[in-house]
């Protein structure tokens, strides 16, 4: 193969990788950025625009669940698929909701502010729904209240019918998820999710 045949299928290469990001740029541009999923069966329910949307998982067209003023984020289904817990930044505040699977009005499960004014965002959302216990009754949560520093949080549980909030005996701690009896949890120890890079352009 010649230098100069060589020179031109590179050419030819790049042209086209630059084409690609270019289309890849236009396809995006009126799109929306999903995040948090969770699923249920063959349901999946997602965050984007700060409301709440629910889709078939082999795809289709997405349904929107909450349209308050406010921003809500980590939608977790239940483990029995009847109701979609989220944490809701609502009136200067963000707690704990929870709607039913189908879609409906939100209903506020926690009453506690955060403990530090104007959080930063690296810390995450305080009252920040994680999941739910294998039964189905109670929302877990991390919030920093009871921490002896505010940049970790700890794991709440809160009935989903409403009521007393419950402390779990961990000093901290991240995303988790239960085993599958239900008697322990695998979670991470330090909690990063919402941290950032300096300066970072990539």
């Amino acid at each position: 193969m010649s230098r100069r045949t060589s020179f031109l299928r590179h050419a030819v290469r790049l042209a086209a990788l630059g084409l690609g990001f270019l289309a890849l740029g236009d396809a995006q541009a009126g799109a929306a950025l999903a995040r948090f999923p969770s699923l249920n069966g063959n349901s999946i329910v997602f965050e984007a625009h700060g409301n709440l949307w629910r889709v078939d998982r082999k795809g289709g067209r997405a349904e929107r669940l909450t349209s308050e003023p406010g921003y809500d984020l980590m939608p977790r289904y239940s483990p029995d698929g009847k109701w979609i817990a989220f944490t809701g930044q609502y009136q200067a505040n963000t707690d704990v909701y929870v709607i039913p699977a189908a879609g409906g009005e939100a209903r506020r499960l926690t009453f506690h502010s955060d403990v530090v004014d104007g959080a930063p965002e690296r810390w995450g959302p305080d009252n920040m729904v994680l999941g739910w216990t294998p039964d189905s009754k109670n929302v877990v949560f991390l919030s920093r209240r009871s921490s002896m520093n505010s940049w970790f949080g700890r794991y709440f549980t809160v009935p989903v019918e409403g009521g007393e909030e419950k402390l779990m005996p961990l000093d901290k701690g991240g995303a988790f998820s239960w085993s599958p009896d239900g008697k322990a949890i695998a979670y991470n120890r330090i909690f990063t999710n919402f941290r950032t890079w300096k300066r970072y352009t990539g």
